[in-house]
């Protein structure tokens, strides 16, 4: 049985049912017709949905303009940018109707080809609007081998591809999904049902959480009729009334439930229209566009922000964790708003209010960087002007805009006044980080209240002020949403802290060399003391080392760090002392009168790109600053309350495989810390209730790590590490695959404890477990599962495609060690190689002669040796033998594919065709002849089992409804050979049986 059926009826099948109870129509394959080759616009629909909704009925030529002029929007290098564009109604006719969404037409189909010259991929499922393909999903069967990784990889490898350029223009969303739930443990996400935009690089993975429960009301309920179609279109008529199937169908399963909050036509509509943006950025000096999509918590976030307005409340907070995207939800919500406000004949008029310049410029170039005009408000007398202007500058008519002012510009003669014109203006104000400078008895708040006292505010925050006097809540007012730090690390947004306290021995050294600096010079301010020579030099050689140490425990040269100093003067000495470290580490200081904007702008940038390996700052780059590269943070002094938790925070972002960010604590924060904590969390407590819960500690302690690894040991039990070739028999006599997923998982955690357990100086764990062997133990596991994954391959003759990656996965490890000239005939080697495994994996029938005759010469190929030990010479005739097996397959592929279209791309009857011709039988020689036949007894036997799925769940009943209508087909063909009756029959049944089971 073909592999691909397990997805298909446990995964892909129920998902399409459950898009037509979203109300979208099924078309079934033979319904696929007049597809634009370039786009897969469905033409005929495109044309009856665009006459439509543009209340005119266009002519095929018009129709034929209208698509080439798309086809040429996405030719561009731009992911889609102008076409998107076009979607918004920058085109010469409405290409989706966003007034009346219901007006649009939906539809959904399986297997559409992707096709361009030779290259081609068929997406599981993909979703049309007024017939252009906007969507796409695919899906895997639960706990398979690489989890949704692997689809991930595919569409990468797709994306990367010049051919399908236009197909990924044109797709706005994709939907990955095996149908597990999220293992929030996994550093990548190996389980789920995840959403994304399309990427050139890389796709970013999205979490979706659902927060509206009563979502499910707007889904159908099934149509019989319809799911009988799918089933027969798709060939699996035999699930229908399986356990299985009933199960899959359920609209919480997580596929199902993902398709539920996306394509719901209310959330799509949002998605579509405002949850979409275009961002410039540089990366390594070079400029390119990146596709976002809005994260869930900013959707349910703008979809709050919506509610509160519907009920006349005018204020409250955002308070959403740090790294969550606050500027990037003011961006989607500038066009949500516009719109809302547009609706009641309003116009909107928006602020982003900052209480530094530097967030403010940062504010500007974010929003720039995604397409908004920015108005950046420099003066007091720049803002008085501007905020007695009802509408915005005459030079930014008709382009969506945004003015960024910092709080100290607002004034008491920065006051909003009326309209000369008839002219209904709202102002939006977005306050960055409301914990900050928002003083109810300082004038600045009150200068901001005044300037327009029927203002919407909105106050963003990832640390409510909500301790000492005032809190935010009472100022700003309640919570609009909210999205703790659990659920941001959970999802992939951010990182958790690890605190590393600095050696006992380095600490009495600098307390020796603090006190020899007093005894030496007398009285000494603590400014001085700190910016001495004395106490800079160790301290910046301790930082030098244990920065290089932690590039090589975590193998990466990449990672960057920032040195928070104590003070300016000791910031410069720092960065004087690191100049003798110029040929070993780059370095820059970031200080406010160090000097011009524009040189601290370009090392910023430089930083970010990787060019610059350490940040020395004192006040500046502690909020706002973002790089995900920045993986240790130097403290030096101790940082008082939430600018505690803004400032350790710009170690949190995800990078690479990091599970951690790095916090290394040269003044001992964990008293202030732990103030912080415990105010902050009893406040939560007042504030929150049960949701504090919701909310952890930044840090992983050493009491989590120690409780980690003895639950690890407890695992391990029976295993002897102290003797490496011990260890080695006995995983050898291990079979079960399940038990050295089990054990290679441990290890793994435990190199990651390990490489903790060393940056944080927590020695006395070291004694815990065997970590000296670590490595040796996890590569001698990886192999072993390396071994049983191959074993098990070979001995199943239906399945090649493990035993292909897992060729390739060694491919790539053995050839680092060959010459530049055997590196490009082995890249001829894994181009073939992947090219072969691509053509067999398309094959249906496993059991055709011919291709276990290619399988087995696939297998002799790897069986003669070891890949590794390949010469050149043997590289190239495996090239030779590859090619040859890869043009049998395809000239086999083919034929199956001709075949199974005869029979409506009905794989069972494809199969059954063959099995006939190979028989004794004269009568099956002519293939018209066998076909009538065939294809009368499919049509029957297909409506029997959708009339009464339970037939199917008995052998002998099954066997006698099908063996009556074969006879009777038979009789009708004038043959009355029992045997040839009885044949037909055991293998018809056979491959529905095998279809229901596998």
């Amino acid at each position: 049985m073909i592999n691909k059926f397990n997805e298909d009826s446990r995964v892909k099948i129920p998902a399409i049912l459950h898009i037509t109870r979203l109300g979208y129509t099924f078309l079934p394959k033979s319904k696929m017709t007049n597809i634009h080759q370039d786009t897969n616009i469905f033409i005929d629909i495109f044309k009856k949905s665009i006459s439509k909704i543009n209340n005119k009925n266009f002519t095929d030529s018009e129709i034929n303009v209208f698509i080439a002029e798309i086809s040429n929007q996405l030719e561009n290098n731009d992911l889609g940018k102008v076409f998107y564009k076009s979607l918004l109604g920058d085109f010469n006719c409405k290409l989706i109707d966003f007034k009346n969404f219901e007006n649009n037409t939906f539809n959904v189909v399986t297997e559409l080809t992707y096709k361009n010259e030779e290259e081609e991929f068929r997406p599981d499922i993909t979703v049309l609007i007024n017939g252009m393909p906007l969507v796409f999903i695919e899906v895997k069967k639960p706990n398979n081998r690489e989890g949704i990784l692997a689809e991930r990889n595919r569409i990468n490898n797709r994306f990367h591809n010049q051919k399908f350029k236009k197909f990924m223009n044109i797709t706005q969303l994709l939907i990955f999904s095996n149908n597990n739930e999220y293992d929030e443990d996994a550093i990548e996400p190996l389980q789920g049902a995840f959403y994304a935009t399309p990427d050139l690089e890389k796709v970013k993975f999205n979490f979706f959480r659902e927060e509206d429960f009563q979502i499910n009301k707007y889904i159908l309920p099934i149509d019989v009729d319809l799911e009988n179609e799918i089933l027969k279109d798709t060939n699996l008529v035999s699930i229908l009334g399986s356990k299985e199937y009933a199960t899959n169908k359920d609209i919480d399963s997580p596929t199902n439930r993902i398709i539920t909050s996306l394509l719901n036509k209310k959330r799509i509509k949002i998605i579509l229209h405002y949850g979409i943006a275009y961002v410039n950025t540089i990366e390594n000096l070079v400029s390119k566009i990146e596709k976002h999509i809005m994260r869930y918590p900013q959707f349910f976030a703008s979809l709050a922000i919506k509610k509160k307005l519907d009920s006349s409340v005018k204020k409250g907070i955002i308070w959403h964790t740090q790294g969550s995207g606050k500027t990037e939800l003011a961006y989607y919500n500038v066009h949500y708003l516009s719109d809302y406000f547009q609706k009641k004949n309003t116009i909107a008029k928006f602020y982003f209010i900052t209480d530094r310049l530097d967030l403010a410029t940062q504010a500007k170039n974010e929003f720039e960087n995604r397409g908004l005009k920015v108005e950046m408000v420099s003066s007091k007398e720049e803002f008085i002007k501007n905020i007695k202007t009802p509408g915005i500058s005459s030079g930014n008519l008709g382009v969506r805009t945004i003015t960024v002012v910092n709080i100290q510009k607002f004034s008491s003669e920065s006051i909003s006044k009326a309209s000369d014109y008839d002219l209904n203006v709202q102002r939006i104000y977005f306050l960055d980080e409301v914990h900050r400078s928002y003083n109810p008895t300082g004038s600045f708040l009150s200068n901001l209240i005044s300037s327009d006292r029927n203002a919407v505010l909105i106050g963003l925050t990832g640390t409510p002020l909500i301790s000492g006097k005032y809190k935010s809540k009472e100022i700003f007012g309640d919570y609009i949403h909210k999205y703790y730090y659990n659920k941001s690390i959970a999802d992939g947004y951010t990182l958790r802290l690890i605190r590393e306290g600095i050696e006992t021995k380095f600490k009495n050294d600098i307390n020796n060399i603090l006190q020899d600096i007093k005894t030496e010079q007398g009285t000494f301010s603590k400014r001085q003391l700190f910016s001495h020579q004395k106490f800079v030099d160790p301290l910046t050689k301790y930082i030098i080392d244990d920065f290089k140490k932690s590039r090589l425990l975590h193998n990466d040269n990449t990672i960057g760090g920032m040195i928070v100093c104590d003070t300016s003067d000791q910031a410069k000495n720092i960065f004087k002392e690191l100049k003798k470290y110029e040929n070993e580490i780059s370095t820059a200081l970031i200080l406010h009168d160090v000097d011009t904007k524009e040189i601290r702008k370009n090392n910023r940038l430089a930083f970010k790109q990787g060019e610059i390996d350490l940040l020395i700052v004192y006040n500046m780059l502690l909020t706002g600053f973002d790089s995900n590269r920045l993986k240790k943070m130097y403290l030096s002094r101790v940082i008082k309350s939430h600018n505690l938790l803004q400032s350790l925070t710009r170690v949190n972002r995800p990078y690479k495989q990091f599970r951690y960010g790095y916090v290394v604590d040269f003044a001992d924060i964990r008293k202030e810390f732990d103030k912080t904590n415990k105010e902050y969390f009893r406040e939560l407590q007042e504030e929150l209730g049960d949701e504090v819960k919701n909310y952890s500690n930044f840090f992983k302690s050493a009491d989590e790590i120690d409780a980690e690894i003895r639950e690890i040991n407890e695992k391990l039990f029976l295993y002897d590490f102290s003797n490496l070739e011990e260890f080695q028999k006995i995983i050898s006599q291990i079979t079960d695959k399940k038990e050295i997923l089990e054990l290679k998982k441990n290890l793994e955690n435990l190199k990651n404890l390990y490489n903790i357990i060393n940056l944080m100086g927590y020695s006395e764990l070291n004694d815990k477990f065997s970590f000296d062997k670590i490595n040796k133990l996890y590569n001698e596991v990886s192999n072993r599962l390396g071994i049983l994954n191959l074993k098990s391959t070979i001995e199943n003759e239906e399945d090649t495609t493990y035993l292909l990656n897992i060729a390739l996965e060694n491919i790539q490890f053995s050839f680092r060690k060959i010459s530049e000239k055997e590196m490009v005939i082995a890249d001829k080697f894994r181009m073939e190689l992947e090219k072969t495994r691509k053509e067999l994996e398309k094959n249906f029938d496993k059991k055709d002669l011919k291709f276990i005759t290619l399988y087995e010469e696939l297998k002799r190929l790897f069986k003669k040796k070891n890949i590794e030990e390949f010469t050149s010479e043997e590289i190239n005739q495996a090239v030779k033998d590859l090619k040859a097996i890869y043009e049998s397959a395809h000239i086999l592929n083919t034929k199956n594919t001709q075949l199974s279209n005869k029979y409506e791309n009905d794989y069972k009857f494809a199969k059954i065709h063959k099995r006939l011709k190979e028989s004794k039988f004269d009568i099956f020689k002519s293939d018209v002849f066998l076909h009538d036949i065939l294809l009368k007894i499919k049509h029957s036997t297909d409506i029997k089992v959708l009339d009464n799925h339970d037939i199917i769940k008995n052998k002998d009943f099954f066997s006698n409804v099908t063996n009556r209508t074969i006879l009777s087909v038979l009789e009708e063909k004038g043959i009355k050979n029992l045997k040839v009756g009885h044949f037909i029959n055991n293998t018809l049944v056979n491959e529905y049986l095998e279809e229901m089971v596998a």
